[in-house]
């Protein structure tokens, strides 16, 4: 069982118990509820398809930490004219876990993973 969400302009395939990173979140609190559910797809039978996001879906997250990602360098160069520049970049990140997935009166939750 798997849900397709989307957060911070990326889609993400995420499953009941997955640990997962996006680009930052502001959440106050250490549930964040993701509502843009685009599939949710069970074993066995027809995945349900959101045009474009399935309505009452969501997927419930617990906060796990905020940090940032490797640095990027930027390096600008125009030859023969002294021109150069280095900038550094650090994305800055949420980490997420994945409690259950809801859509109406269906829950799914996760067996076992802590």
């Amino acid at each position: 069982m798997y849900a397709v969400v989307r957060t911070g302009g990326k889609q993400y395939r995420v499953k009941p118990g997955d640990k997962f990173t996006v680009e930052k979140l502001s959440a106050d609190g250490q549930k964040v509820n993701l509502e843009e559910v685009l599939l949710i797809s069970e074993e066995g039978s027809e995945p349900m398809i959101g045009r474009p996001v399935i309505e009452g879906a969501r997927v419930e997250c617990e906060l796990i930490a905020q940090a940032k990602s490797k640095k990027v360098m930027v390096f600008k160069f125009k030859r023969r004219k002294r021109y150069m520049r280095k900038k550094g970049h650090r994305q800055q990140l949420t980490m997420l876990k994945v409690r259950n997935i809801s859509c109406g009166d269906k829950v799914w939750k996760a067996e076992g993973k802590k």
